[in-house]
């Protein structure tokens, strides 16, 4: 991008094979054609190499590959993410903000913000992989957050990704409010529970009210290992449930050390 080539700390040595790609003319005007999708300007200081790598799957080069990226992209979209809520509902409670963020940082948002840049069309992936319709949704969303470690990285702050990022997490969250149906606790709840203890809640449900009608009709607990986390009614076990999680999620994300109490 420019004239700028600062020497940034790399994760570890490209390989020969993305050495390659640099090199060639046409994937280095793709990844300056990525960069102008997402609004930065040709002087932004950008480091190609970490970009290219944020766009290499490991069936591309399994030494080589967005993984790591991917790993500090993760903390990038959560960072920012909370920033955006903060700033834009100060007001709002916490339990408000993790349920809007569990959805903003879904693999499936982060896949449909990847597709929104065309985040595929420039992704180095195996044509076996490729055929793998199933796992597009995780790619997308891997690639995405590998793109922002790397944009991080280039600066070492969010300078080359808030200018972008903030205004689509904006809209998305400000969907998600005006349309309450949109806050799944059942989805938010397992991805907390997977982040944290790399397990998924159980439901146990079981029949409390007097039959067909009756609002309570059905209570269900959630329970994480052991440990009881949250309980709900509902006219049908599905309602039940999902009041279950409600609870549930509320309890963990604003007690000061969840589910450890």
């Amino acid at each position: 991008m420019g004239e700028q080539n600062p020497a940034y700390v790399q994760l570890s040595p490209l390989s020969s094979f993305l050495d390659f790609m640099l090199q060639d003319p046409r994937r280095s005007k793709q990844l300056e054609i990525l960069a102008q999708k997402l609004g930065l300007p040709n002087t932004a200081a950008i480091d190609l190499s970490l970009l290219d790598l944020a766009l290499t799957h490991p069936s591309i080069s399994k030494p080589e590959n967005y993984e790591q990226l991917e790993f500090l992209g993760d903390a990038v979209v959560r960072l920012v993410a909370s920033e955006v809520l903060l700033e834009t509902y100060p007001d709002a409670s916490v339990g408000e903000f993790a349920a809007i963020r569990s959805i903003l940082v879904s693999d499936r948002q982060l896949a449909n913000f990847a597709q929104r840049y065309g985040l595929d069309r420039y992704l180095l992936v195996s044509p076996g992989t490729a055929g793998d319709k199933a796992g597009r949704q995780s790619r997308l969303a891997d690639a995405f957050e590998a793109v922002l470690g790397a944009l991080y990285l280039s600066t070492k702050s969010t300078e080359l990704v808030r200018p972008w990022l903030d205004p689509i997490l904006k809209d998305k969250a400000v969907e998600v409010r005006n349309d309450p149906a949109l806050y799944n606790y059942k989805d938010a709840l397992q991805e907390w529970t997977q982040g944290r203890y790399k397990c998924l809640p159980q439901y146990r449900v079981r029949e409390t009210g007097t039959g067909h009608g009756d609002p309570d009709r059905f209570t269900a607990e959630v329970w994480l290992r052991d440990r009881h986390l949250g309980q709900g009614t509902g006219r049908s076990k599905k309602a039940a449930e999902r009041a279950a999680a409600k609870a549930a999620f509320l309890a963990v994300t604003l007690s000061p050390s969840g589910a450890d109490n």
